[in-house]
């Protein structure tokens, strides 16, 4: 038999039990799906969270309390020493003003408007935010330096903040409670997406002092340093540490916007091949079931392996046959997953980001196909070894 002979001998076989060969497929069906979409899933977070670091601004010096290199348990931060204003004050005036000093407060808060409220978060900074972080104003304006130093009520709303408590209407002027005290919308920002701490649309934007007063601290969670030019960034970095160790010692470390990129692409990275494993195991599962059915196939058909031997058809042709019929349940399996996880990204891309990458889909057809072979050898193998005359004597 030629490879086309066998071809049809193989999609007749399968053709015959239409329910069994459907119900064989769906494991690879779900393996191939599962692989792309986790992928997918992986790879547009991974890329969400770098281009919000990116889109933050350029040349920025991520400053923060605890210790985050890495130990025996990975990442962790083993100090919650926090720091303060005057911590800020001191990097701005030895840094000079050619760097930009910004030190940051973020926490949770409850909003209310009228009969409407909501939770959200607070991001409160200096008067040097709005040239730090790249920020698009759709209403309004900023905080000045002159609110900042007198703790003035003022707020910059979220573009989730202000649709949410403030839907078909201009925010600029009217006033918000925010935990109970009353401040003044002076602008709104444009839809800006994710950041590493949260949904940047869902937050509220004040000046520090206003922020520390309404949250009861004198705390300051992270500073940010904006070097004057890029080739000066690791010279800001090296000078922060000299200044803030005899205070902190160990206990706060300092991040280059190249190397936070870094660990957050390393740790997504490996996040995104943990999900594929994982998605791989069905595949794997899937392949057990495509043996244990041509398993039961050659069982079924050991008189027609007797017949076909009889009549002169050699091992390999029988082998092949075999072979042939699991690689098509892979395949036609693995083309219907590849549809499946494609449209299932799709649908996904409106609750969280997904990109499907053209490695994970080549990966998970091949590995699919793979599959089909590897657990398709045996039962050809043990096929193609009967003997015609026991064969024919099978009942």
């Amino acid at each position: 038999m030629n490879l086309g002979e066998s071809l049809t001998v193989a999609i007749r076989a399968l053709s015959a039990n239409k329910v069994r060969t459907t119900l064989t497929m769906l494991g690879v069906i779900i393996g191939v799906a599962a692989v792309i979409l986790l992928v997918a899933i992986g790879s547009g977070v991974q890329d969400e969270v770098t281009g919000t670091i990116e889109g933050l601004g350029s040349n920025l010096v991520f400053v923060l309390p605890g210790n985050m290199e890495e130990g025996s348990g990975g990442p962790a931060a083993v100090s919650i020493t926090m720091f303060s204003m005057e911590d800020a004050d001191f990097l701005r005036r030895r840094l000079g003003p050619e760097n930009l000093v910004v030190p940051i407060v973020q926490a949770p808060v409850t909003l209310r408007v009228g009969n409407r409220s909501m939770r959200s978060a607070v991001a409160a900074a200096n008067e040097h935010a709005g040239e730090v972080f790249a920020s698009d104003f759709e209403g309004g304006r900023d905080y000045r330096r002159s609110e900042v130093t007198a703790g003035s009520r003022v707020v910059v709303l979220g573009s989730s903040v202000r649709d949410e408590l403030f839907p078909f209407q201009d925010p600029v002027g009217r006033e918000i409670d925010i935990n109970g005290q009353r401040f003044t919308v002076i602008g709104h920002l444009a839809a800006q997406g994710g950041t590493l701490t949260g949904d940047q649309d869902n937050q509220l934007y004040m000046p520090i002092t206003a922020a520390q007063r309404l949250l009861g601290t004198e705390d300051v969670n992270s500073i940010i340093v904006k070097a004057a030019e890029a080739d000066q960034v690791e010279l800001v970095q090296a000078q922060v540490q000299r200044l803030l160790r005899p205070s902190f010692g160990e206990e706060f470390s300092v991040f280059t916007q190249e190397q936070t990129l870094g660990i957050m692409a390393s740790l997504l990275g490996t996040l995104t091949v943990m999900l594929a494993g994982i998605a791989g195991i069905s595949l794997l599962v899937g392949g057990i079931g495509i043996m244990n059915i041509m398993l039961v196939s050659v069982t079924e058909r050991t008189r027609e392996i007797g017949i076909r031997k009889a009549v002169g058809a050699k091992t390999y042709d029988i082998m092949s046959q075999f072979v042939i019929e699991a690689l098509l349940i892979s395949v036609i399996g693995g083309a219907v997953g590849m549809a499946l996880g494609w449209a299932g990204a799709a649908a996904l891309q409106a609750f969280v980001p997904t990109q499907v990458t053209a490695w994970a889909v080549a990966l998970a057809f091949f590995f699919s196909a793979g599959i089909g072979v590897f657990f398709g050898v045996y039962p050809a193998y043990r096929a193609s070894r009967l003997k015609p005359i026991v064969a024919l004597r099978y009942e």
